[in-house]
């Protein structure tokens, strides 16, 4: 059974940071990434990990936020979304993401709150 589970969010302010977490557990998985969604906008991308190492990010964070992942350790993957200089326009619940090539898979979310 798969399961992803996140931890990490809160409330920071303007120009703070925050590392994000997600341990997938379940299966193998050929990318594991973070998308986004703030209230009344669509479901956004903000970073992917490929097994292989490819990343990719949205303009939007580019510079400022990192994503990595470690290598499995029990059939468990852990992919983290280190996000520096936050801006209030980064609020939004953030959820994990993995491909597992034959299906797509979602956490639950965190809420990530930028605010003064």
């Amino acid at each position: 059974q798969v399961q992803l589970v996140e931890s990490g969010g809160g409330l920071v302010q303007p120009g703070g940071s925050l590392r994000l977490s997600c341990a997938a557990s379940g299966s193998m998985f050929n990318i594991l990434g973070w998308y986004r969604q703030a209230p009344g906008k669509q479901r956004e991308l903000v970073a992917t990990i490929t097994s292989g190492g490819t990343i990719r990010y949205a303009d939007s964070v580019k510079g400022r936020f990192t994503i990595s992942r470690d290598n499995a350790e029990n059939t468990v993957y852990t992919v983290y979304l280190q996000m520096n200089s936050l801006k209030p326009e980064d609020t939004a619940v953030y959820y994990c993401y993995a491909d597992q090539g034959l299906m797509d898979y979602w956490g639950q979310g965190t809420q990530v709150t930028v605010s003064s």
